[in-house]
């Protein structure tokens, strides 16, 4: 199978090539040092005369420098550039998932914007922790070596507190990484709750209900407060018995040392002055892995952050089609045993539909029957948990999705605009289109006209519909979904806008949700759906005789008249 475009490997970039060059550099010439150290003390002493001593200490302190100011530059840089490439693929993943619905059961947006925000940000410094982490392993590693070709002695000296060291790094990791887990997840719960506070403020405040909302926003406060307190106390205590064992390792090396030097040269295995000086600078290397708190607690956040950018990652997205609709068709559109679910709910069916090709089906039915839902079908917006949607005889999910997005055009109470300008997001529709929808007027009074930027725009509800028929007005689809896309116009609006569209879609298949009464009239059949099911198919004056139909619809007058 080939891979999808949010399964591509990333490049190294500049900055990780020179973080990966710079780190085993540095550490490479860190370990080189205690050596060269050593021999220029022994040439100063004058021991081991060694002319060169000097020039290579300088050399190597230089190289060391370099290094290490590159990889200062080079680690957040990294950060950066993976941070930036793992949200700009979990968007695109996203994306992606948003056809067919794959993200109805996942988590809620406000869970979503955390993944994205901080969780990614945590999962971008993973390279950078993990050379870090690696980089002191092999360095504390050389420095044991380097001890060892000093005297055995001396690396079993340094041997006795590793193994308590590598305990120490395991009860760590295995401690912070659920906690930290549990600190983003608890995290996410806010930004979640937060993110449906800040949607239905208009509500709070009008029920004056500030204070409730605030509280229960700020109830998982006390769970990040204590998950945030267990992993301190898990650093601060790994901390405190690092430096602990640290100080007991070094003396024991350093200790080790002097009585190897006060054995005199004459001694087998006897150390010279500057051999001391190499032991102590080994000692302090080969014990610096234990005091990696902060790096392993990087570790442990990226692992942690990683963790949950895959969890997006695994949900796949619907398996495009190939399929190419067949030439001449007109439209049709068939509904066979369709069922949409919310877990054990229910929402939508069992539902057989034919619309037939070229005609106009009013969507009525009372809040939550399933309206929305069932336009949503066509264009896969929604997936059916069971049954088929056929366009002309062939499953919508079939179809290639550039077949699709020409075969089904979509407007929307609040249309998305997307691009730059308004130019962008009109996407091919010109000035007829824009005059047929009656949104040319405002647009020739926008400070720079049709290339006004989107964050410049400041639009009613209704102009923003304006636009969103416009854009569709320019798309030669078979099928039209009109998902209540005239509730923002007013009444002399949407007759003269429904005119246009009448001429506009002639021939075409149309599916309008309708609340009033004369977008139900002007339609040749009317489904009416009642608790996401098929309650009858007809034309709307034979339904008028039924006084449920009528209280399905908004408009008072027909009410008072029908009464």
């Amino acid at each position: 199978m080939p891979r999808r475009p949010t399964d591509l490997p990333r490049r190294p970039t500049g900055w990780t090539l020179a973080l990966g060059i710079a780190l085993p550099v540095g550490a490479a010439t860190t370990l080189a040092l205690p050596a060269t150290l050593a021999a220029a003390v022994d040439a100063a002493l004058g021991h081991r005369p060694d002319s060169g001593a000097f020039v290579r200490l300088a050399l190597v302190l230089g190289v060391a420098a370099a290094a290490d100011a590159t990889a200062a530059a080079a680690a957040p840089a990294c950060s950066a550039e993976a941070t930036a490439a793992l949200r700009g693929r979990l968007v695109r993943h996203l994306l992606a998932l948003g056809a067919g619905g794959r993200l109805r059961h996942g988590p809620p947006p406000g869970d979503l914007a955390a993944r994205l925000l901080g969780s990614a940000g945590d999962a971008g410094g993973r390279l950078p922790a993990v050379l870090g982490a690696a980089t002191a392993l092999l360095t504390s590693a050389g420095a044991i070596v380097g001890l060892g070709l000093l005297s055995p002695w001396l690396a079993l000296a340094f041997f006795a507190g590793v193994v308590p060291g590598v305990v120490l790094i395991r009860l760590f990791l295995r401690e912070a990484g659920p906690v930290f887990a549990r600190y983003q997840e608890v995290q996410a719960d806010l930004a979640a709750r937060l993110g449906g506070a800040l949607t239905g403020l208009r509500s709070i405040h009008a029920a004056g209900a500030e204070q409730r909302e605030a509280a229960r926003v700020l109830a998982p406060l006390p769970d990040l407060s204590a998950a945030g307190h267990a992993l301190w106390a898990a650093q601060r205590r790994t901390a405190w018995q690092a430096t602990l064992l640290i100080a007991v390792v070094e003396v024991a090396v350093l200790a080790t040392a002097g009585a190897l030097l006060a054995d005199g040269t004459k001694t087998p295995g006897a150390l010279a002055p500057g051999a001391l000086a190499a032991a102590a600078g080994w000692a302090a290397l080969g014990a610096g892995l234990f005091e990696q708190v902060e790096g392993l607690v990087a570790v442990v956040h990226a692992r942690a952050g990683q963790a949950r950018a895959d969890e997006l990652l695994a949900v796949r997205p619907a398996e495009p089609g190939l399929t190419a609709l067949p030439a001449g068709g007109y439209g049709e559109v068939v509904l066979r045993g369709v069922v949409v679910r919310d877990g054990d709910r229910v929402l939508l069916g069992p539902l057989d539909l034919t619309i037939p090709g070229g005609r106009t089906v009013a969507l009525v039915g009372r809040s939550g029957s399933g309206k929305s839902l069932l336009a949503a079908l066509p264009g896969r917006l929604r997936d059916p948990d069971e049954g088929a949607v056929l366009i002309d005889g062939v499953p919508v999910d079939a179809l290639a999705p550039s077949e699709l997005r020409h075969a089904v055009g979509y407007a929307f109470a609040r249309p998305a605009l997307i691009g730059r300008t308004v130019r962008d997001a009109l996407a091919g529709a010109g000035p007829a289109e824009a005059a047929a929808a009656r949104a040319d007027g405002f647009l020739q009074r926008l400070p720079r006209g049709w290339d006004t930027p989107l964050d410049e725009l400041r639009l009613s509800g209704g102009e923003l519909q304006r636009l969103g028929l416009a854009r569709l007005l320019a798309q030669p689809a078979r099928v039209v979904v009109l998902d209540d896309a005239t509730s923002g116009l007013d009444l002399a609006t949407e007759y003269l806008v429904t005119e246009a569209l009448d001429r506009a879609t002639l021939g075409r298949t149309r599916l309008v949700v309708a609340h009033r009464a004369g977008v139900a009239a002007r339609a040749d059949l009317v489904a009416w759906l009642d608790a996401g099911r098929l309650r009858a198919l007809a034309p709307h004056a034979t339904l008028l005789a039924d006084p449920d139909y009528r209280a399905t619809l908004s408009d008072t007058a027909l009410q008072t008249a029908a009464a």
